[in-house]
């Protein structure tokens, strides 16, 4: 009855806007977020008071209940009444593990507000770091609850003052990253601004600013930035022991008491602050003057003596007089009880409830939906390359439908669904079981007497198989089953404007769909109810059911007003992961959600039963919609992978597959580890790091001409590395050379493979006689990306490489680089998009097969010689390319002036084909070969994948940690202490391949006080060369006839050579009977 009442209230709180809070709950792993959020729910009487903390109710996996972690965020709405105002406060609980952040980023999407939790003994962790700049980056307000006091308490032991001086030391860290998030952004927004000035004054007079890099900072207002108790956005707790207070509650305790003010009060209890007894005044300068903070005298010492009472010395005298000073009444079996806590929780359960503090803070400090600000809207609209200002102007005119953030009939109905989550049928309140009425009752009472006399019949007469039939009773139960078994998928939501209604059409807008070219092709003012013609990325589909997220329960609701977190049925088979809802066409998709943590743990997955292979294909189409990180695959050898972000992961994806999904048993393969390919400058120093010697040299020259037999008819190899080659029908000759790329480049190619895509699209454009629009803004960051790329290729052998650039690879926008450096032959360059009016006054024309060039390089690109794996960091300059017999070929740019040609008569006038098929195909396979050959004849090396690992760890177990690092190839960067505490923070870097268990190895090596947290960082080039065989005595004495110590490179590519089939040099022993010498024959 209380949970009716209390849905009746939540309803109708809905409607109103201003009363509306969206908040999560962000924090590191094992910070107490679940724990904070029990005390929340039960402040609702949704849990016992009793229970929270120990039932982490939102926590509804029976995984996470096991493993202690949450996986998943899960929403629920709870009410809040502070005097005469009631608030309705939809609270989302996300996960602190790493390797599910991109969770957190589907809650943060949605909310307003976060409450940040930091662990009083930690303090700011990776993680907590990581969280901040998600909720700095989607523009919401945070407020933090700095957890686990009773630690410092209990474990640390530490006297009230220590506690307040290390509590100012978190303080500090939390604020020092938000710090540095808000500096960045003045900067960058100073830069920007400057560059505007300089291009409207044409003259850059204003030289003496560069000096001044601060001046930014000191006009923009940062102070509500920064988390300061008297500014009441922090709460300090301990949500287990279920207290917790603001300063705000002591100043109220207090004003009355002392005859002050609350407002001085609430400002200098937190601070430089002592009373002075004698002249009863509040006065500054505690710490020189060597007297007690208002802090510690007032509120520390009270919860600390109240430990001390219950827990350490269990007095029942002194407990009983604070029980009667704070005027509480505690039970009797709470005061016998054996457990202390007990007694502890009901004491300060009633002094300083958690819940009140919390959720005071949230109604006062977070804001409303309706305060949604201007800034996020418009990062909000602006999707990809596309700027706000470029936007179609009925877009535009929607900014201030957001800020409006109305309920009213006329307003749009804006909604952005952030993720899909799978229940199970008997949870959806449709499915629920009622009570049952008296009628009802009866009727299952006759039918079940009936059963009982059928199957007594049926058993009577079981000689007879005939009559042994029951009746058809199967053919009715199983669809009920099947049904049953069926998985729903509910939408995680969030009204951005207008009222959504149960039954409503509504337009559901894919992340690349486009609203100029849909108001071009759709009619003024129509809905999604009209019949309309069809627009890429836009469908049409109807509500069918609405639901409002109560943690482990759904309650069915008909209309839901803007502002408000929702979850929505049917939506299966129109959103894959996350959309934008909208009844207007105009309306863009939202941006895409950042995610923290990128999918790099691969594994191939099969059925043990090959014939429910359909069943697990179903299966991994579910799981791939239910998880916003995980990705699923099918490879062209045909395996179906599976992408996760790290173990624990994988292993939730798995058991998902297994029981909730597939429903079949499956078997996994061991992680299929990415590796890349590149080649480096010759080595000046040999494996026992000796100069290369004149004897060593002779040798690797007598390999290269070892080498040079081995190459097949039509390949020279010449010293210098340079692979010229003919096509078999010795119509064509290219010449390539591979040159190693500076890292800076290789790094700068990675982090911009989508403005490369771009350039690449506007060039196909342009090549089909189209023009592709490109906002001013992703001009000017192209600009920029080519003259960082200018500033990195310096020196004579780049000379004017960046204009001579062919095309980028693999996949037309990959880390590597085709060079044109053919004598004679200018094509239009990559940067077509920047150079457009350069490019009008001179007519560039493509030389025919051109593509067939750029093809090759992009299959050899793709797989590398050493073990079929893409490559990394490789330039490859085409030095010379001669087309024999021009004229027989019809050399008049048949194929590539018109692509759209290129299958009918194009081939027919530019392409010939003789014995060894279409001289295009020759001449790709020509390419691609030369390209293998030119890498191999350098230095070749294999590039791990690499995780950045972050270990907390105390002093007593850092010896054991490092002796799981060092065994697994990790490489320490540094390790500092944390202040006041004997926690060591240790950064390292740890190759992928090695990471499977090292977690698990970590934690019982330690005991499991040391836990690390990975996460995918850079690819590192392993040093040792895979072909490596020893030339000098000295290396033959330290590594054997054939460098018999494990060579890690060589380890690395035969395991994936093996996995991909293909030939691997190792030597098997067949008969290892040992021998038997004649003495033991006797």
């Amino acid at each position: 009855l209380v949970l009716l009442l209390n849905l009746e209230k939540l309803i109708r709180l809905q409607r109103k806007t201003s009363s509306i809070r969206n908040i999560c709950i962000l924090a590191h792993v094992d910070h107490g977020k679940t724990t904070l959020a029990d005390c929340l729910v039960a402040s609702n009487g949704i849990i016992s008071t009793r229970l929270a903390g120990k039932l982490r109710y939102l926590d509804s996996r029976e995984d996470e209940q096991i493993r202690g972690i949450t996986m998943k965020s899960s929403a629920i709405s709870l009410h809040y009444a502070a005097g005469e105002s009631e608030y309705l406060i939809n609270l989302i609980d996300s996960p602190g593990h790493v390797d599910f952040s991109s969770e957190v980023s589907t809650a943060v999407r949605l909310c307003d507000g976060a409450i940040v939790v930091v662990d009083a003994v930690e303090g700011v962790c990776p993680q907590t770091q990581a969280v901040l700049r998600q909720a700095w980056l989607e523009n919401i307000r945070p407020v933090l609850v700095i957890n686990k006091i009773d630690r410092l308490i209990i474990e640390l032991k530490l006297s009230p003052q220590e506690a307040y001086t290390h509590l100012q030391k978190i303080l500090e860290q939390v604020n020092a990253v938000t710090g540095t998030l808000f500096t960045s952004k003045v900067l960058e927004e100073r830069a920007v601004k400057e560059v505007e000035v300089q291009e409207a004054l044409s003259e850059p007079s204003s030289g003496e600013l560069v000096y001044d890099w601060s001046a930014g900072l000191e006009e923009t207002d940062d102070s509500h930035l920064y988390f300061s108790p008297d500014q009441g956005n922090v709460v300090f707790a301990s949500a287990i022991d279920s207290w917790g207070f603001s300063i705000h509650q002591f100043a109220q305790i207090y004003c009355q008491k002392m005859g002050v003010r609350s407002e001085v009060l609430q400002k200098t209890l937190w601070g430089d602050f002592y009373l002075n007894a004698k002249a009863k005044k509040i006065m500054k300068g505690a710490q020189s003057k060597g007297k007690k903070p208002l802090f510690v005298q007032l509120v520390l010492d009270n919860i600390w003596s109240l430990y001390d009472a219950v827990v350490t010395r269990r007095d029942k005298e002194k407990v009983e007089k604070i029980v009667a000073s704070l005027g509480l009444t505690v039970m009797a079996r709470d005061l016998r009880h054996s457990d202390p806590k007990v007694l502890l929780s009901a004491i300060c359960s009633q002094w300083l409830p958690v819940s009140q503090a919390v959720l005071s803070m949230v109604c006062e400090k977070l804001p409303s939906p309706s305060e949604i600000g201007a800034e996020r809207v418009e990062r909000l609209m602006s999707v990809g390359t596309r700027r706000f200002d470029s936007l179609p102007e009925k877009t535009q005119e929607l900014k201030q439908v957001f800020l409006d953030c109305t309920s009213e009939e006329t307003a749009p109905v804006i909604v952005f669904v952030s993720k899909m989550f799978a229940v199970d049928s008997k949870a959806l309140p449709q499915n629920r079981q009622r009570p049952l009425t008296q009628e009802e009752i009866t009727q299952r009472r006759d039918l079940a007497r009936q059963r009982h006399a059928e199957k007594q019949a049926a058993s009577q007469s079981a000689e007879n198989p005939e009559s042994a039939n029951a009746g058809g009773t199967p053919a009715v139960t199983s669809p009920t089953a099947e049904e049953e078994e069926k998985e729903h998928f509910i939408a995680f939501a969030r009204v951005y404007s207008g009222v959504v209604r149960r039954g409503q059409r509504v337009f559901v807008l894919g992340p690349k769909y486009d609203p100029a070219l849909s108001l071009r092709t759709l009619p003024d003012g129509c809905s999604a109810a009209d019949p309309l013609p069809s627009v890429p990325h836009l469908a049409c589909c109807t509500l069918e059911h609405l639901y409002m997220l109560m943690g482990r329960e759904l309650e069915e609701l008909e209309e839901v007003p803007a502002g408000n977190v929702l979850g929505i049925g049917g939506m299966e088979e129109f959103i894959l992961k996350s959309a934008t809802i909208s009844t207007s066409p105009a309306c863009p998709p939202f941006t895409p959600l950042n995610f923290e943590a990128t999918p790099i743990v691969r594994v191939a997955i099969e059925p043990k039963h090959p014939s429910e292979m359909p069943k697990l294909v179903r299966g991994m189409r579910l799981l791939n919609q239910a998880d916003p990180c995980a990705e699923v695959l099918i490879q062209e050898t045909g395996e179906h992978v599976l992408v996760t972000a790290g173990e624990v992961h994988l292993q939730r994806c798995l058991d998902d597959l297994r029981e909730r999904f597939a429903k079949i048993g499956i078997s996994a393969s061991k992680p299929i580890i990415p590796f890349r390919e590149t080649v480096i400058r010759p080595p000046k120093v040999d494996m026992v790091n000796e100069e290369m010697g004149r004897q060593q040299k002779v040798a690797v020259i007598h390999q290269a001409k070892d080498e040079q037999s081995k190459y097949p008819e039509g390949v020279h190899v010449d010293s210098t590395g340079l692979v010229t080659l003919t096509t078999p029908n010795k119509m064509a000759t290219v010449g390539i050379r591979a040159v190693p790329l500076p890292e800076e480049v290789t790094r700068l190619l990675e982090g911009n493979s989508e403005l490369i895509r771009t350039m690449e699209q506007f060039s196909l454009f342009a090549r089909e006689g189209k023009t592709l629009e490109i906002s001013q803004k992703t001009l000017e960051e192209i600009q920029g990306f080519k003259s960082k790329l200018e500033g990195l290729l310096q020196g004579h052998k780049w000379r004017n490489a960046v204009e001579r650039i062919w095309a980028f690879g693999p996949r037309r926008c990959g880390p590597n680089i085709l060079l044109n450096s053919v004598e004679g032959y200018r094509r239009p360059s990559v940067w077509q998009c920047v150079e457009r009016e350069k490019e009008k006054s001179e007519a560039v024309m493509l030389r025919d097969f051109d593509n067939s060039i750029v093809s090759g390089f992009q299959l050899a690109t793709l797989s590398g010689p050493m073990c079929e794996e893409p490559l990394m960091g490789v330039c490859f300059s085409v030095e010379s390319w001669e087309i024999n017999g021009e004229s027989e070929l019809g050399g008049a740019n048949a194929v590539e002036a018109t692509p759209s040609s290129g299958s009918g008569q194009g081939r027919r006038k530019g392409d010939t084909t003789d014995c060894y098929g279409p001289f295009s195909g020759q001449l790709i396979a020509a390419m691609k070969e030369a390209c293998r050959y030119a890498f191999q004849a350098k230095p070749q090396r294999l590039m791990a994948a690499m995780y950045t690992c972050e270990i907390m760890a105390t002093a007593d177990v850092l010896g054991r940690v490092y002796g799981v690092l060092s065994k697994r190839e990790g490489r320490v960067l540094n390790e500092e202490m944390k202040e006041g505490t004997d926690m060591f923070i240790i950064r390292a870097v740890l190759p992928v391949a090695e990471s499977f268990g090292f977690a698990d190895e970590m934690r019982k090596r330690t005991s499991g006080l040391a836990s690390p947290q990975l996460v995918f960082s850079h690819w590192e080039v392993i040093s040792s060369d895979p072909f490596w065989v020893p030339t000098t005595e000295e290396e033959y004495l330290h590594f054997g006839e054939k460098a018999d110590s494990a060579n890690q490179a060589l380890k690395y590519m035969n395991a994936v050579r093996k996995r991909k089939g293909l030939y691997v040099e190792e030597k098997i022993v067949e008969h290892a009977e040992k021998q038997r010498t004649l003495s033991k024959n006797k």
